[in-house]
Order: C-alpha cells, then sequence, then structure tokens
C-alpha cells in the first residue's frame, strides 16, 4: 500500500543532501543547527539522520569541515561549502527547477 510517508520518505531521500548544500551556502553551519532546520522543514526525521549524511558530503568533497571554540560551552564542528559542492548545488538548482515543473504540469493535466 502507498502511503504519503512512505511517498515523502522516497522524495527526501534524494533531495536532502542537496538542501543541505543549500543552507552551507548561507555560511559555516554546525551539525545540529542544520539538523534543526531540516528537521523543521520536515526533510529529516532527526539530528541522527544528518550526521551520516554530512560524512558524505565531507567524503566527496562537496562540504569541508572545522572545530571552532563556542560562546555555548564546548566547541562546535563547523561545515562549510566547496567550490564543488556549490558547483554541485548550481546543478541541482538548475535540474530541479524545469524538473518541478514538469511534475506540476502532469499533475495539473486532466485525466
Amino acid at each position: 500500500m502507498v502511503t504519503s510517508e512512505r511517498v515523502l520518505t522516497s522524495l527526501r531521500r534524494g533531495l536532502v543532501e542537496f538542501c543541505a548544500l543549500a543552507i552551507l551556502r548561507d555560511g559555516p553551519t554546525y551539525g545540529l543547527d542544520m539538523a534543526r532546520r531540516l528537521e523543521a522543514d520536515g526533510l529529516i526525521a532527526g539530528e541522527s539522520t544528518l550526521y551520516p549524511l554530512l560524512a558524505r558530503l565531507l567524503t566527496s568533497g562537496l562540504a569541508e569541515s572545522e572545530w571552532q571554540e563556542s560562546d555555548a560551552g564546548r566547541p562546535r564542528k563547523y561545515y562549510t561549502l566547496t567550490p564543488a559542492g556549490r558547483d554541485a548545488l548550481e546543478v541541482f538548482e538548475n535540474s530541479w527547477i524545469p524538473l518541478r515543473n514538469a511534475v506540476d504540469r502532469t499533475l495539473r493535466r486532466p485525466s
């Protein structure tokens, strides 16, 4: 049986990486802050799902990280977008808009 949760899970799987890159485009971000933003938008279930994604972004060279001191206590690991990550995000954005428009047109067509 197809449920809305199953559909959303499938859609999120391919998109959340690029949403994370979009957040990093705004500047250095620490993991928990990114997780909260993505969770608030319904793109991830919780912070535990973000860290494997961040590890993949680091391994693929789309992001980099460094530890920085924090006013709130212990140091935080901040993630930043690399030039390769910026290029990947640009390719995604150039692909996403036509794809989104095609899906919207298809869904609006009368049967």
